[in-house]
């Protein structure tokens, strides 16, 4: 008999990726609102990508069992 398999959760697929060596991609805050007063180099740096602290990785994969 085949075992269960694990759902993902929808509210993680939405906020990460798994990159090709396994790292987890998450994208910056602070960028919807109050920007007024946020210089423009802050706001470009916000732009980029991050990444997951190592004591969240474990965590997050265990939402992403198909990542």
């Amino acid at each position: 008999m085949a075992g269960y398999k694990i759902k993902t959760k929808s509210s993680a697929k939405k906020r990460f990726k798994i990159t090709a060596n396994g790292k987890i991609k998450r994208k910056k805050a602070k960028l919807r609102h109050i920007l007024t007063k946020k210089s423009p180099s802050a706001k470009r740096n916000l732009r980029r990508s991050g990444l997951i602290a190592p004591a969240d990785v474990a965590s997050i994969k265990r939402m992403l069992p198909n990542g």
